[in-house]
């Protein structure tokens, strides 16, 4: 079982409590998501299973886009919707102060990780501090917001999708500009709608899958080289192909590139990936031998 599913996540449910009711769905030995959503984020959650999780860290690095709700006037203790209230504010704002205010938020900021969040501190994840009424200090990162567009909305209540590099809370943005519009606000819906170059389309739901035969689920996974959709191709013929599936370089007249994703002389026999430096082709991640042989069966799409 290899291959990549775009899972449309569910509200209330835990990212790894979807990936555990897709497993068991599929019967797969080996499989990992790539990238925690909140359980009141519903959306995209790629979801890895055998020689696609070899690639799954490309997916978690990615940027990620969001359809994101700001309630206005109310701030609470987590950020969103899910905790309790803190304080009330009025609320005077139009469409001109909305985007003013997001243009600020756009490009690289800093911006510092919630209390109610599974970041880690000496081994504990932050949100259980918070459970106990404890704060720890947290050190502002790097974050790049690469736009906010306001979709739609009014007074207390608006809507705008956001695209922005891995690690960004979307909570903490809504948070920080409700501040900066001077009445306070809170994350109300979240919903990811991309992850590099993967978006909702074609996702499917829990549901939707539990309705499916099982040629009908195994037809609904992409191919493992999903995950690098937007790497430029390489192909190679099958003396090279092999040498470079034994970790070999090789000599080539292209120029060089960060990533590319690399195919034997087969339309579907993917490799793995690698970098073209120097005019030399060195692989970064490889499938094994085997691997490339499953993935090429005609059964396995």
């Amino acid at each position: 079982m290899h291959g990549v599913l775009l899972l449309d996540k569910p509200l209330g449910l835990s990212s790894n409590d979807a990936l555990q009711k897709a497993k068991r769905l599929y019967r797969a030995e080996k499989a990992g998501h790539t990238g925690t959503l909140d359980p009141l984020a519903t959306g995209l959650l790629p979801l890895c299973f055998g020689a696609a999780t070899k690639f799954s860290q490309i997916s978690l690095d990615a940027d990620k886009s969001y359809r994101a709700t700001l309630k206005l006037g109310v701030t609470t203790t987590t950020a969103d919707a899910e905790g309790d209230v803190l304080q009330r504010r009025g609320v005077a704002v139009a469409r001109a102060d909305l985007e003013a205010v997001c243009a600020r938020f756009t490009g690289p900021i800093l911006q510092t990780p919630p209390m109610h969040s599974a970041l880690k501190r000496d081994g504990k994840p932050l949100y259980e501090y918070a459970r106990a009424g404890i704060e720890v200090e947290r050190e502002a990162r790097a974050v790049t917001i690469h736009a906010i567009d306001i979709v739609d909305g009014e007074h207390d209540s608006w809507t705008f999708d956001v695209r922005c590099s891995k690690g960004t809370y979307i909570r903490t943005l809504a948070e920080d500009i409700g501040e900066a519009l001077g009445c306070g606000a809170h994350l109300s819906g979240l919903r990811r709608t991309g992850s590099g170059a993967l978006s909702l389309n074609g996702a499917h739901t829990l549901e939707q899958l539990g309705a499916m035969s099982e040629e009908q689920r195994d037809a609904a996974l992409m191919d493992a080289d999903a995950l690098l959709a937007d790497w430029p191709v390489v192909r190679l013929g099958t003396e090279d192909a092999g040498r470079f599936l034994s970790g070999v370089r090789r000599r080539l007249s292209l120029a060089d590139a960060p990533n590319v994703r690399v195919y034997g002389p087969e339309p579907k026999a993917f490799l793995g990936g690698g970098h073209i430096t120097a005019g030399e082709l060195i692989s970064t991640r490889l499938l094994s031998p085997l691997e490339v042989q499953g993935l090429i069966q005609p059964a396995s799409k």
